[in-house]
């Protein structure tokens, strides 16, 4: 866990993500990539030096009407001393069963990006941290640029003015490979997703192309990560444009 703990805090240093008096909402899916969002945020408040607060949420989707178990992530929640909020919403039976959507993965994001907000803003939060790690970001580039034919990608920190609410994603430098071995070591638990598109989706499939891609050409990810923070797009560059990338594997 000390490797993605040292990804979080570059992060958060880097981009400015975490300020005293904080009141962070941190949207756990129950995946891997969330439970270790919420328990590095939750070890950093011990040693960076920031006076921050933590609420989990967890948005159940209840896929054909069947209400999630979150019980595993409760009891991880008490015993790091973190409140925990679960929102059952019919997000799951709206894009499958009544609308029965052939590319789901859009109207789902947009749906539980509006209950997130709402649920932070009712639970007082001023922040929400997402769970968006480096391979998300590389994925998400190349899928802006294949698909839509635009270069961007989601931001390591934006403002939501609307809900006056900040989005921040202290994982963008942590490798998908580190997050996993971490979780895996530390027993974290994880709750496996019942969505029914889970493997079938476009990020699936840039995922698989991405790894194709790196076994032709090391390092290939890599340098497309650096060409997104070289470009400045979307609150990627650097702060100091002087200092090179540093590699993070």
């Amino acid at each position: 866990m000390q490797r993605v703990l040292g990804y979080m805090r570059k992060a958060i240093q880097e981009f400015d993500l975490i300020q005293d008096g904080d009141r962070i909402a941190v949207g756990v899916s129950g995946g891997k990539d969330s439970v270790a969002l919420l328990a590095g945020l939750a070890r950093l408040r011990r040693f960076i030096g920031i006076d921050y607060s933590l609420t989990a949420i967890t948005l159940d989707p209840q896929f054909h009407g069947v209400p999630g178990d979150y019980s595993a992530i409760e009891k991880m929640c008490a015993e790091l001393e973190i409140p925990y909020v679960v929102k059952k919403t019919q997000i799951g039976e709206i894009v499958f069963d009544a609308r029965q959507e052939t590319n789901p993965c859009s109207l789902c994001a947009r749906m539980r990006r509006g209950a997130l907000h709402d649920a932070a803003k009712e639970a007082g939060c001023n922040k929400i941290a997402l769970g968006h790690h480096y391979n998300d970001v590389i994925e998400t580039f190349m899928m802006n640029l294949f698909n839509e034919g635009r270069l961007g990608c989601f931001s390591p920190k934006s403002y939501l003015s609307r809900k006056d609410l900040w989005m921040i994603r202290p994982l963008v430098f942590a490798p998908e490979k580190e997050i996993r071995r971490a979780v895996e070591r530390t027993g974290l638990p994880v709750v496996k997703s019942k969505c029914p598109a889970d493997g079938h989706t476009q990020r699936q499939v840039m995922k698989e192309f991405l790894a194709q891609k790196e076994r032709e050409s090391s390092g290939f990810q890599y340098r497309v990560f650096g060409a997104l923070r070289r470009s400045g797009l979307d609150g990627w560059g650097f702060p100091d444009r002087t200092e090179p990338m540093k590699e993070v594997f």
